[in-house]
């Protein structure tokens, strides 16, 4: 047992954090997977695929092979995992790691069978599986252990989730499907219906990135960036200007999903944790926290304190790593092959 190594992953709809007991965080790389269609080969993962995502010739397709938080190619999402497992394993591939991986609460059992497979499969030992919101209240600093309510807003890629903490475990949670890739969607649509012109995924990103926000103010409304895409009635390539008061435009909607699902969850939680909660605030993690204005917006919508965690991006992934702890106890129940864990 003492030559076991203990990996963490967050397997993330837009990026994958690999977390190494010991050493922290090894590897954060996009979640994407670049196939020969002829061979089915992989020829690029991570970032170098990503590079590639809207710019292949006709033999050659970039994928994301997760979707929605879940595993929506099976094949392909084995192959990127067991790329990653070996890169982070080095040389030292003798033994089989234990892994532990990080799925949405409203993950069905069939998508949680689906993540277990592709772990086992990609060369673990063992596979572990934690809910995202506790990983991310552990990576966040959060004493879940403690008989006092605490709430978590993780948004990540392709799924938000929401959960009130006590004790160790969840209390109450909402798993909703919206997330910075239904943010990159919405910027789409709407500079396809109010300037006729058609952008990629990653020019999406760019504009959420540099001027994308939550919270328009006399300041930031004029803050803009150029725009590159192809015009759909000339076919021709064209430039536009977007400003931060459009981009809020286009991201009302799914904003506005994530923060009625907060309100949902407050709804039903116990009053003793909502007291809790006026105290202690809403910790949010995930990269699409870190849209402008958006801590202030839910703040204002539910008259809570709201904070961003210092690192939100990593918070899932660093969870994992503190979860790796318990290892041991799991392990010497002899559980075969993944189970759930806290």
């Amino acid at each position: 047992m003492f030559f076991v190594e203990d990996i963490g992953i967050d397997l993330g709809t837009a990026s994958v954090l690999v977390f190494k007991k010991g050493q922290g965080i090894v590897l954060h790389e996009p979640s994407v997977v670049a196939l020969d269609k002829n061979t089915n080969k992989a020829i690029a993962i991570g970032e170098e695929a990503r590079e590639m995502l809207g710019r292949t010739p006709g033999h050659i397709v970039a994928i994301r092979p997760l979707r929605e938080g879940v595993v929506a190619d099976y094949d392909t999402t084995e192959k990127m995992l067991t790329y990653f497992i070996k890169r982070v394993m080095g040389r030292r591939w003798f033994f089989k790691p234990r892994v532990i991986v990080c799925i949405p609460t409203g993950a069905t059992d069939v998508e949680e069978r689906a993540v277990r497979q592709a772990t086992l499969a990609s060369g673990a030992k063992q596979a572990f599986i934690i809910e995202e919101p506790l990983a991310a209240a552990l990576g966040a600093g959060i004493n879940i252990a403690e008989a006092s309510g605490n709430m978590v807003v993780d948004i990540g890629g392709g799924t938000s989730d929401i959960a009130v903490l006590s004790l160790g475990g969840i209390v109450c949670n909402t798993s909703l499907r919206v997330g910075g890739d239904k943010f990159d969607e919405a910027i789409v649509r709407f500079i396809r219906r109010e300037y006729s012109l058609m952008i990629g995924e990653r020019t999406a990103e760019e504009i959420k990135i540099n001027v994308g926000s939550a919270w328009i103010t006399e300041e930031n409304q004029n803050e803009c960036m150029e725009v590159r895409g192809r015009d759909l009635v000339s076919g021709l390539p064209k430039t536009i200007t977007i400003t931060s008061a459009e981009s809020w435009q286009a991201l009302e909607e799914p904003v506005y999903a994530v923060i009625d699902a907060v309100k949902k969850v407050l709804e039903v939680t116990p009053p003793e944790l909502a007291a809790d909660i006026v105290h202690t605030g809403i910790v949010m993690t995930g990269g699409g926290s870190l849209l402008h204005g958006l801590d202030r917006l839910l703040s204002m919508e539910t008259r809570l304190p709201v904070q961003v965690a210092d690192d939100p991006i990593s918070c899932v992934a660093m969870g994992t790593g503190k979860a790796l702890n318990e290892m041991n106890m799991l392990a010497a129940h002899q559980y075969k092959g993944a189970k759930r864990v806290l």
